[in-house]
């Protein structure tokens, strides 16, 4: 009786082990760098595709970014000075915070296409070595050439709703998207 016990949970901590490592997430080439300048140091990229891609990732800011609807709600999820006021309006027209781009990541596996992709990378407050997507995934605080979680790398949905409080998001409410 002991012995089938044994084998019967010797078979059930293998096929545990296996289906972790099964269910861990492939890891993609990237580059993430905080400036252009940074980008340009790496040999293997031109600085016409640093150039582009930082521009790519600026353009997505202000769509993907998180929203907050005080500038306090930002501060306290990426820190003082950290924030900024987003070129939309909440729908009584008040002003809507998003925190500030703190570098860009780049890879020909961004968006699952064969071309360079870019987005808008953050820094939150808790662990402001790391970057983050506007999706709220860390991607490591590695610059340069890196590998990250394939998740990581899907394209940034725009944000069409204001965090109210802390935490990267609890709770939040639609703005409206009129541009200042």
């Amino acid at each position: 009786m002991k012995t089938h016990y044994s084998l019967t949970t010797t078979l059930l901590m293998s096929a545990s082990l296996i289906a972790l490592a099964a269910c861990e997430e492939p890891r993609v080439d990237a580059s993430i760098f905080e400036s252009v300048e940074q980008c340009m140091s790496d040999p293997l990229l031109s600085q016409a595709e640093c150039e582009s891609s930082f521009k790519q990732a600026q353009s997505q800011h202000a769509a993907v970014a998180p929203k907050y609807a005080t500038a306090k709600d930002c501060q306290s999820d990426f820190g003082a000075e950290k924030c900024e006021i987003a070129p939309y309006r909440t729908a009584s027209g008040g002003s809507v915070f998003m925190p500030m781009m703190a570098g860009y990541m780049m890879g020909s596996m961004l968006g699952g296409r064969g071309s360079m992709m870019s987005q808008p990378l953050y820094r939150s407050n808790q662990g402001t070595q790391g970057f983050r997507t506007a999706e709220n995934r860390s991607v490591g605080s590695t610059t340069g050439r890196t590998k990250v979680a394939s998740s990581a790398t899907n394209r940034p949905s725009f944000k069409s709703s204001t965090r109210s409080r802390g935490g990267f998001g609890s709770s939040s409410r639609r703005f409206g998207s009129s541009a200042t």
